[in-house]
């Protein structure tokens, strides 16, 4: 009787330790996969949006790679909104680049339009990531642009509808004034702030990049 006792408890004890190896690897298996959506969406779950950011709107992407040196992304985002202000078109740059533009926005480009066609709902972006030389010129470093760090912003459509551009309202009256405000109060918050009479390149828009200079912010 002992001995039917003890064989019974050493086959339990087996099937029990069965069990646990299934067990363990069933929850080896959940754990990868827990961890993999902590990765994917930990922006949002740090501060309740992307980022980090509550007012930032639209999702992570992850690596983007480039076959050309000095191209991609680490961590990038595909931002679509800050808060009640719509980007024209969805923006792949990243987290740092994002938070620069919702304090611009924030501070900047929304006061400055408040009083104007209901205030500011679009932001006019006019390029975002792009592999590609500074200014498209052949043999020139990589633009900040090809980083995820840059991003172009044309104009402004307000909520009555009306549009504000860099191109046709940069040196006329409030618009002008506006503008102008715009561009000077980026600088700091962004490390190149480039926009009409800089180079010749961007009189109809401006750039923006959170690229650190050594001497301090770029702005032109």
């Amino acid at each position: 009787m002992t001995r039917l006792l003890v064989l019974s408890l050493l086959f339990l004890a087996a099937c029990g330790a069965g069990r646990e190896r299934v067990m363990t690897r069933d929850t080896g298996a959940l754990d990868g996969v827990r961890s993999f959506l902590s990765t994917a969406f930990e922006g949002e779950s740090a501060g309740g949006g992307l980022c980090g950011d509550p007012a930032l709107v639209g999702e992570p992407v992850g690596a983007v790679e480039a076959e050309i040196a000095g191209c991609g992304i680490d961590e990038a985002v595909r931002l679509r909104a800050v808060g009640e202000v719509g980007l024209s078109q969805a923006a792949l740059i990243d987290c740092a680049t994002a938070r620069a533009l919702r304090r611009w926005i924030d501070d900047t480009a929304a006061p400055s339009l408040r009083r104007q066609g209901g205030g500011l709902a679009e932001i006019k972006v006019a390029a975002h990531y792009a592999c590609r030389t500074r200014n498209h010129k052949p043999g020139a470093p990589i633009s900040e642009h090809g980083r995820g760090k840059a991003i172009d912003i044309s104009g402004f459509r307000l909520r009555d509808g009306s549009e504000v551009t860099v191109l046709n309202d940069w040196g006329s009256g409030k618009r002008g004034k506006a503008l102008r405000q715009m561009h000077s109060d980026a600088c700091g918050r962004f490390g190149t702030v480039l926009g009409p009479g800089s180079d010749g390149h961007h009189e109809d828009h401006f750039h923006f990049d959170t690229r650190m200079h050594r001497g301090g912010p770029y702005c032109r």
